[in-house]
């Protein structure tokens, strides 16, 4: 390991922080560009939506710090618990009057002005429970194929309920991920091969299961076909990615965001940054998901030469979903893959994305603080990691 990449004495990682702040940062500016001309509207008041973000923030921040506070053996010893807690609510938000209706997905669970994304807290809960359950099981999990198939079975249950609200997005990325953690953890790769083709195909059939579900795909092969109808909203996307050109027509001057592009500034907020940054603040924005991404998995690494299995597939876990997420939003943005109502990790508005998002770094975070104490206490523990 080159030189001053890790430092165990520095307390904690600092471009993991840097990253995220930034993100956070970009988010609050961009949220605010894009949804002055939608909250002037439906509530008369132009910082509607960027007052409540930053709210949003300020209790994601609160969270973090709690979570920061938690060792992680706690989150080991509430795994199972919170995982079945998260499948219960994932019950109860299809209960007529317990669920709340938007756009015609039955997705929150709320009380008075708070409402919660179910969807949000599946995958901290599905993340933490194969935790456990591959740091418990890996040497059976890379041998013998019935453990390898157990998770499955629980994902396929997961995926069950989020397809009845329907959240056809949540249920691919959760999908994902646990085929990433599986992977990561050293299953085989034929049987892991075939059981990822087979579930290509399961997700294939859903989509073409249901007539909204045909109908965005078919809009999103051809847009352009029926663009004030089914291809509406991907043809202002698409509108909002070429006008924005190498360096954007100027933060605050996007055209498409003035009720042209729907959902603006939750699930479509990347074509008003490619609108007002162009192409440059794209890349600028990629990079730093890039690094986000990349030191959470370098976390996870890290954790796992320690022997803090555990640890390391939370960390692995945390950092597949969002890498998934965010490139799924991306592609949705770009028109290279169908609507999936995703919001862009860290950056799209929404309460219940960014407090969960936030916890999930502050887990990460704590896996670095926690093996960094472990290099400092023993520092011969592993010749790659000096303090």
């Amino acid at each position: 390991m080159p030189k001053g990449l890790f430092n165990a004495r520095s307390g904690f990682d600092h471009t993991l922080v840097l990253a995220a702040v930034a993100l956070v940062c970009v988010s609050i500016v961009m949220v605010t560009s894009s949804s002055l001309a939608i909250s002037d509207q439906r509530m008369s008041h132009a910082f509607y939506f960027t007052l409540r973000h930053v709210a949003y923030v300020m209790i994601g921040m609160m969270a973090a710090l709690f979570t920061l506070r938690v060792p992680m053996r706690t989150w080991q010893r509430l795994s199972v618990p919170l995982f079945l807690g998260s499948v219960i609510l994932l019950m109860l938000v299809l209960v007529p009057g317990v669920g709340r209706q938007v756009n015609g997905s039955m997705r929150w669970i709320g009380a008075g002005p708070i409402t919660i994304q179910v969807s949000e807290l599946a995958k901290v809960g599905m993340v933490l429970f194969l935790a456990r359950f591959l740091e418990r099981r890996e040497q059976e999990v890379k041998t013998d194929f019935i453990e390898f198939v157990k998770p499955l079975f629980v994902l396929g249950l997961v995926a069950f309920l989020l397809l009845l609200e329907p959240d056809f997005g949540a249920a691919v990325v959760i999908s994902g991920t646990v085929m990433g953690m599986l992977f990561l953890g050293g299953v085989k790769i034929r049987q892991f091969a075939l059981l990822s083709a087979l579930m290509l195909v399961a997700l294939s059939v859903l989509a073409i299961s249901s007539p909204y579900r045909v109908m965005r795909l078919t809009s999103f092969l051809n847009p352009w076909a029926d663009q004030f109808n089914s291809g509406y909203q991907l043809t202002q996307a698409l509108i909002a990615f070429g006008r924005g050109e190498w360096f954007g027509v100027g933060l605050g001057n996007s055209v498409q965001k003035l009720l042209y592009l729907p959902e603006a500034h939750t699930d479509f907020l990347l074509a008003v940054i490619a609108e007002e940054l162009g192409l440059v603040g794209i890349l600028v924005l990629f990079g730093l998901y890039v690094v986000l991404i990349g030191r959470i998995l370098f976390i996870g690494k890290r954790a796992q030469l320690l022997k803090r299995r555990f640890h390391a597939f939370v960390a692995y876990g945390i950092g597949l979903w969002l890498a998934g997420q965010a490139i799924i939003n991306i592609g949705v943005n770009a028109g290279v893959l169908p609507t999936k109502g995703l919001t862009l990790p860290l950056l799209s508005y929404g309460g219940s994305s960014i407090v969960v998002a936030f916890v999930a770094l502050a887990m990460v975070l704590r896996i670095d603080r926690e093996t960094r104490a472990v290099v400092l206490k023993n520092p011969g523990s592993h010749p790659r990691l000096r303090p």
